[in-house]
């Protein structure tokens, strides 16, 4: 798929008209859910509205995401102006904006809708792109979870498999979007340094409280806002069941956010375009704010060091800040949705003594307490994580609270009692986040030490003593892998057999 705001031409002068013209270009939102309604209305508050469109999908209202004491506290000026939004000129009546009006009349259009819908929404843009010879519209997205493909059972993630999708992302309230003192910022991310830059300036023009700037890392900031979204409901989980062990918060929240980005950065390995994204730019990243031009990370593996993470995304600030902030209590107003669906979960657990029964139970938990299950694509991305693990070969140490929190819901009734106990008791739950971050391979030398009247165990660490003076590997994974569990294991040791092993 091409997404550029230009042609091919070489012609200067028809380029410069073009950077010209898209001074005064507008940006289109397509589909209008919560989170794209509350940046127009923050549009309509701060500006006159002319820089943006909006366009509801067929069957949906422009105010439908918002509850009607949201709808109550904006003001009617501000909601008349988000009404001359959604609508155009057809002789003498108005008529309301569909994505074909979007692509007519903006130079960026980003496609709002979550993932239900996001992959036919953007097949419809390209093939209505085309047929309205509007090519240099560029196209956007921000849903915040997997894709699935049901003919081949598999996951992945959107902008992966189309690399030049743009992904628009922020950390952000909607409650603070309507408040006149508020401000957020925000990426938008596209692998052609020029296509950011100037798609991030679009996007910066719609409202001065909302400041955008650019990077190229689009596949990385989808995964990121997937991977947040999971992590925002064991965040949730951990405020309202542990709200009273202040010494377990902290460590919990630091994993959850470190295992997002350790994630991330092994997902950016396996980009396509990897390459292509550092050295065929025209302009330095440095140029779009990046402080390098690349981060990378390097395990020693037989001798030889080799590269597996690429952290060069952590550079951009609103990236970092949407994990950061979607994992955090606020002062006032409401957490996110994905975050109240873990309060959710505690409470019932609590209240029940057990964990759900199924994945269908907590939906209903969480649309009893007003939570539309179709807004919380933290749940959604949660069904396909088996599969993005092992797509993207993400080691079990990186991902260690995605998986009990998977475990905890998708389980068998054993299993879920296990991570259960492990996510309920205060202890159980620390040792977990110690020991859980550190490779299975370290922790076996770590444990055999620590056994060394045992014959297997003393006969391991010798082999590792041999092995490093040969400089070379041993691939014997039999202590500990084939030993039985004692019945006085710790749960959160008997919760990371369990994982490893499925894994």
């Amino acid at each position: 798929m091409q997404n550029s705001f230009f042609d091919n031409s070489l012609d200067q002068d028809s380029i410069k008209q073009r950077i010209l013209a898209l001074e005064n270009g507008k940006v289109g939102f397509y589909s209008v859910g919560l989170y794209p309604a509350s940046l127009a209305y923050n549009c309509a508050m701060q500006t006159d509205g002319k820089s943006l469109l909006v366009a509801p999908r067929p069957g949906r209202s422009l105010m439908g995401a918002f509850s009607e004491d949201a709808i109550q506290g904006m003001d009617p000026e501000h909601v008349e102006r988000m009404h001359h939004m959604a609508v155009h000129g057809e002789g003498h009546q108005e008529a309301p904006n569909t994505l074909a009006d979007l692509l007519e009349n903006c130079d960026l259009v980003v496609l709002s809708a979550n993932s239900n819908h996001i992959e036919q929404d953007l097949q419809d843009a390209c093939d209505l792109r085309t047929e309205l010879n509007r090519e240099q519209v560029v196209l956007a997205c921000l849903a915040g979870s997997f894709s699935h493909d049901y003919m081949k059972n598999e996951s992945y993630v959107l902008c992966e498999k189309q690399p030049n999708l743009a992904f628009f992302s922020g950390f952000h309230r909607h409650g603070a979007l309507r408040n006149p003192l508020d401000s957020f910022t925000a990426n938008f991310c596209h692998p052609n340094a020029l296509t950011a830059l100037l798609g991030a300036r679009l996007l910066d023009k719609i409202s001065p409280n909302i400041q955008v700037s650019p990077g190229i890392h689009n596949v990385e900031a989808q995964y990121i806002k997937a991977a947040k979204n999971m992590s925002s409901i064991f965040a949730g989980f951990g405020y309202t069941y542990h709200r009273e062990n202040t010494g377990t918060l902290p460590t919990l929240l630091t994993l959850l956010l470190d295992q997002c980005m350790d994630q991330a950065a092994t997902v950016s390995m396996f980009r396509r375009d990897r390459q292509r994204l550092y050295n065929r730019q025209s302009i330095a990243l440095t140029e779009l704010g990046y402080g390098v031009q690349r981060i990378e990370a390097a395990l020693s593996r037989g001798g030889e060091m080799e590269k597996v993470r690429d952290h060069t995304f952590t550079q951009l600030t609103a990236m970092v800040a949407d994990v950061r902030g979607s994992m955090m209590m606020p002062v006032s107003g409401s957490p996110t949705r994905n975050f109240q669906a873990g309060q959710v979960l505690a409470e019932k657990m609590r209240s029940h003594k057990r964990a759900p029964k199924s994945m269908e139970e907590l939906e209903t938990w969480c649309e009893a307490a007003g939570l539309r299950k179709g807004g919380l694509e933290g749940l959604k991305a949660l069904r396909y994580w088996p599969q993005i693990v092992r797509k993207y070969q993400i080691q079990v140490h990186d991902a260690s609270m995605v998986n009990l929190l998977y475990m905890l819901l998708y389980g068998k009734p054993t299993t879920k009692d296990l991570a259960f106990s492990v996510m309920t008791e205060s202890r159980q739950l620390s040792n977990y986040c110690q020991e859980s971050v550190r490779p299975t391979h370290s922790r076996k030398y770590a444990e055999a030490l620590q056994n060394l009247d045992k014959p297997e165990a003393l006969e391991f660490v010798a082999s590792a003593v041999i092995a490093d003076n040969a400089r070379r590997t041993v691939n014997d994974d039999s202590f500990l892998d084939d030993t039985e569990e004692p019945d006085n294991t710790p749960a959160y040791l008997k919760a990371m057999n369990v994982i490893e092993n499925v894994w």
